[in-house]
């Protein structure tokens, strides 16, 4: 069985590092979420933020991805609830186990250097300020996701970690041939 791995946490907390990274271990199709909106926003009179617009063509391709028999990770901030659950509906849709994972950084001043520091890699999109993550709706999970603490783990430990769950749900889902 393939799987969806969902990448989520707030900006500064590695994702996109970590992701990317994961994609090239794997080589597992990556869909970032942040891409397709500024994508969006570049080729349509929308602009930001462009709601639920950029899920939902992650989640299409995601699908197309999963049914083909790819594994696919997606990286997003994935602040709620609702966001959440749709990812679960997409695997079960497609076949697919699903792994989610949330990416957080405990040390404070750490995560607001990087949101500080970090340049923009997507042409067009404007990185969130310090007070626009710190004040951010991000809710609590109701189920218990895979945790990386980045403040403390370097990406490719973080890499590693993910890519072993990964074969974890595999297996857990009846094929562990990957």
């Amino acid at each position: 069985m393939n799987v969806l791995a969902v990448i989520g946490g707030l900006p500064g907390t590695g994702k996109s590092t970590i992701s990317s990274l994961l994609a090239e271990r794997t080589a597992t199709p990556y869909l970032r979420v942040d891409r397709i909106e500024q994508a969006i926003v570049a080729w349509t009179s929308l602009s930001h933020p462009v709601g639920p617009a950029g899920y939902a063509v992650a989640h299409g391709l995601a699908t197309e991805q999963l049914q083909i028999g790819l594994d696919v990770i997606v990286e997003c901030v994935n602040p709620s609830a609702v966001t959440r659950d749709a990812w679960l509906g997409t695997a079960a849709a497609a076949g697919a186990a699903v792994l989610e994972v949330e990416l957080v950084c405990s040390d404070p001043a750490e995560h607001k250097r990087r949101v500080l520091s970090r340049d923009s890699d997507v042409e067009g999109l404007t990185k969130p300020t310090w007070t626009s993550v710190a004040d951010r709706d991000y809710q609590p999970w109701s189920r218990q996701p895979l945790v990386i603490d980045t403040a403390g783990t370097a990406p490719g430990a973080a890499v590693e970690q993910i890519a072993a769950a990964m074969e974890r749900a595999r297996a857990r889902s009846g094929r562990s041939d990957g």
